[in-house]
Formats: structure tokens, C-alpha cells, sequence
């Protein structure tokens, strides 16, 4: 048996043409021939229309091409074994995102739904997120934070170790007091850190290349915070958080719209143009959010616009839920609303009376049942954002965008440090030299009068000669 099938050419349904044809709905054919054991032929629809009946009462695109018979006989299935000569249609199948409504059904007939779906809405993601009482902090993100939370931590230990090490910031640990101590380090950088100074300074050329290095880097810092801070309160300007129909329904800041003409325009028209509406709360947010549509004229003319006006901001796009998936998917900057209203299923279109949709419609379950069509979805569905996409101009800054920062930090505190340890080995050799001992026993001696009690025992002298 060989049947002739419709697509639409639309990603991720249908891409390419003739042989290299693919996307879900040729997966999907693809699985059902598999099952079923018929062999098949595609041919994109002549005006990629999904089908809408005129005035006249004829449908044009894909359910126009499903209706019209030929004058010509065709053998088509019955139940897949036997067949049968009937009036031959210009397609015995049209596979595609096609709603199941009540005037298609009328005439043609639709298999069980092999994809759910809905009515959401898309919008830039930082229009999404409510605003915080730690606004302040945006500027950075928190992995952010983390990491100029290290860097000051080991910038106070560096200055503390280089002022302990270097003989030029500290020459007698037996008898002189040590200025840099812990708390008085973590002091300094603070104040470097807040373009104040914090006294006394560094004398040796070890501790004035860290507190160099930590200046630039303070300096650095600030201007990225206040720069991405200053960018974050202009785009946040007329800043609104929203999240559903009703909080879109209930601001005037950001615009919205769908598609003229589409089947989600006229959800909003019929249900608030029903005579015999209920009028809870439901049908007010959708009537107002229609009217809204009216009166600011905010239609697109097509899906590609309304996306185009979303990802440029203050405007959330209107469309089913489905194909807004696939947008936030290919762009990382854009979030869909977790709400979605008015549910719908796409289903596979045949000619009424057709004996394929019986066994296209237990295929289609079986599919369902073992995890195809979820394997599907997810597929063609898949995410292809990168990081690259992400609007610089209006998020937290990561840590991977000041790399280079914190890289130059890391760099001069290690080179501070070697730098100490070189004043000291230098002072030990003169010593050694002098002493006519051993360069490593003197620079032992000296790591331990820094760092051991002898150091330690004469900052307590002079601290207590200091109080008396």
C-alpha cells in the first residue's frame, strides 16, 4: 500500500525538501509506517496553509487538498491488509500541527490527538522576574558574589603572610610590633576596596605590588557593578513582573499581541463575543486582554514579528504554547508563561470515512504508550542556546565575564608572595654569609621568629609596654 501524505514546511515539523526532508512530522510518519507496514510519499502542501474555509464554504490548504476527490479511482487501505477501490483524494493523509476543532471534524475525519497543547504567551526573561529587596545585588550574580567574596578573603591573608614574610615590612620580629595583622589586612583591603584609605600602608616592594594588584582590581570591580548597575535600573525603568494572563491583563506597562488572523486571535474574539459567556473571573482577564488587542491594534502579521518584538522587550507574544516552546528553546533570553489556557491537540487529517484513522489512532496510543512520541518531542525540541545569547546589558554578570580580573588578582598575589619570600631568602643569605652559617638553617630561623611564638611573644611585649 502506498499512501501520499501533506506537510507543512515549518520547523521543527517539516525542514528540507525531497529526499533530505525531516523534522518531527516525518519521525513520526516514519514510526507509524513502521507499525502499521505501509509504504508512504510526501508532498509539501501547495499553498502552506493549514486550511480555513472562505465564504463560499471551500477549505483551501491542507484540509481543502484532504476533501477534494478526483475523478479517477485509487486503491486505499481498509485495515491495512486489504484494499478496497475508492474515490481517490489528492492526499490520503495531512500530518502536521493541525488543531481538532468541531468545524474539521465536520469535514474530515481526525485521529486521536498525537501532541497537546495551549495558549501562552512568551516575553523577554528579565521582564519575567519580579523585582527583589536585595536589588542591589543584581548587578552580580550569585556565583558572582562568591567569588569576589574569595578574592577578598585571599587578598587579606596575602597582604597578612607578605607583611609576616617580607624583612623590609617587618625587620625584627623580637622586638618591633607587626603592623599588618590579620584584622588590620581585611581593614586595609576594605578601604582599598571602597576607594578609602586605611593606614598604614605597605613599605616593602612585595606588599605595595599586592595592594597595587588589589587596587586595579577594586577599581575594575566597582566600574563593572555600577556600570551593569546603571544599565539594569534604565531597562528596569517601567520594570513589571509578570507571569500569567491575569498579571498580563492587569498592567498597561509592557505590550502584547498574537497573530491577525490566527486561531489564538479568534479564541480571544469568540469567547468575548459569546452571547452566553459566564462572566467570572476567567472571561474577564480574557475579554480585557482582547480588548486591549483592539484597541492598540498590537497584531502581528506573522510568529517570526512577534517573536522579533519579544526578544527587543516590553512586549509579550501570544501564541500556542507549543511553538513558543520551540522559541525558548533556540533563544536563551526568553521565558513562556507557565500558565497556559484554552487546551488543544494536534491530530493527523484524512478524508471522512477513511478506514486509515482506526489503526492510525491505536498506532498513534501505542507510540504514546512506549515513550515515542515524549522521545520525539524532546528531540526536535531540544535546547540550542548558548551562553553567547545571553543579553549582556541587562543580566547579573558571572564570574566567567571578569575572568580576566580575577585571573590578574590571582596572578599578583602570587608574585607578591614569591617577591617576600625573595627579600627574605636575601636577608637570610646576608646573614648566613655574615654568620658563616647555613642559608637554609637562617631562613628556617627566621620563618620561625615570624611565625612562631618568639614573634608572637614579642608583639605581646610591646603591646603590653604600649598599655603601661
Amino acid at each position: 500500500m502506498s499512501l501520499y501524505f501533506l506537510f507543512p514546511q515549518q520547523d521543527p515539523y517539516t525542514i528540507g525538501q525531497g529526499s533530505e526532508m525531516e523534522g518531527y512530522c516525518i519521525d513520526l510518519i516514519s514510526a507509524l509506517a513502521k507499525q502499521l507496514g505501509f509504504k508512504y510519499k510526501v508532498h509539501l502542501v501547495k499553498d502552506n496553509r493549514y486550511g480555513a474555509m472562505d465564504s463560499n464554504g471551500n477549505w483551501n490548504g491542507m484540509i481543502g487538498e484532504i476533501i477534494r476527490g478526483v475523478s479517477h479511482g485509487r486503491f486505499t487501505s481498509t485495515d491495512c491488509t486489504a484494499l478496497s477501490q475508492q474515490a481517490v483524494h489528492e492526499a490520503d493523509l495531512a500530518v502536521a500541527p493541525l488543531t481538532l476543532t468541531a468545524v474539521r471534524e465536520q469535514f474530515v475525519d481526525m485521529t486521536t490527538p498525537f501532541m497537546q497543547t495551549g495558549i501562552g504567551f512568551i516575553m523577554r526573561r528579565d521582564l519575567a522576574s519580579e523585582e527583589s529587596t536585595f536589588s542591589l545585588l543584581s548587578p552580580f550574580s550569585s556565583d558572582m558574589w562568591v567569588g569576589v567574596l574569595i578574592a577578598f578573603l585571599l587578598t587579606g591573608v596575602c597582604i597578612f603572610l607578605v607583611g609576616r614574610i617580607s624583612p623590609s615590612e617587618w625587620a625584627e620580629p623580637d622586638t618591633e610590633e607587626h603592623s599588618f595583622t590579620l584584622l588590620h589586612s581585611f581593614w586595609y583591603i576594605t578601604g582599598a576596596l571602597t576607594l578609602q584609605g586605611a593606614g598604614p600602608h605597605p613599605k616593602a616592594l612585595s606588599g605595595r605590588l599586592v595592594s597595587a594588584i588589589w587596587w586595579l582590581f577594586a577599581v575594575l570591580l566597582l566600574a563593572c557593578y555600577f556600570g551593569n548597575f546603571s544599565s539594569m535600573l534604565h531597562s528596569n525603568n517601567a520594570h513589571v513582573s509578570v507571569k500569567s494572563f491575569e498579571d498580563l491583563a492587569n498592567q498597561d506597562v509592557m505590550d502584547y499581541g498574537t497573530v491577525e488572523g490566527g486561531s489564538t486571535m479568534f479564541f480571544f474574539k469568540a469567547y468575548s463575543e459569546a452571547p452566553n459567556k459566564i462572566y467570572d473571573h476567567f472571561s474577564w482577564f480574557i475579554m480585557r486582554i482582547y480588548q486591549h488587542m483592539e484597541r492598540k491594534k498590537s497584531y502581528v502579521s506573522n510568529m517570526e514579528e512577534g517573536i522579533r518584538l519579544a526578544q527587543e522587550g516590553n512586549f509579550a507574544f501570544i501564541g500556542e504554547a507549543v511553538s513558543l516552546d520551540l522559541t525558548v528553546a533556540r533563544y536563551c533570553k526568553m521565558i513562556r508563561s507557565e500558565e497556559v489556557i484554552a487546551m488543544r491537540a494536534y491530530s493527523i487529517a484524512a478524508p471522512l470515512g477513511s478506514p486509515l484513522v482506526k489503526n492510525l489512532t491505536v498506532a498513534i496510543l501505542r507510540l504514546s504508550e512506549s515513550g515515542e512520541l515524549t522521545y520525539l518531542r524532546d528531540k526536535w525540541w531540544a535546547s540550542s542556546c548558548m551562553g553567547a545569547d545571553r543579553a549582556h546589558g541587562s543580566e547579573a554578570l558571572q564570574p566567567n565575564d571578569l575572568r580576566g580580573l580575577f585571573l590578574l588578582l590571582g596572578l599578583g598575589l602570587v608574585v607578591g608572595l614569591l617577591v617576600a619570600l625573595l627579600e627574605l631568602l636575601s636577608r637570610a643569605r646576608h646573614q648566613a654569609k655574615d654568620g658563616k652559617k647555613s642559608c637554609c638553617s637562617v631562613l628556617t630561623s627566621e620563618l620561625s621568629r615570624r611565625f612562631g611564638s618568639g614573634g608572637e611573644s614579642a608583639e605581646q611585649d610591646s603591646s603590653d609596654k604600649s598599655k603601661a
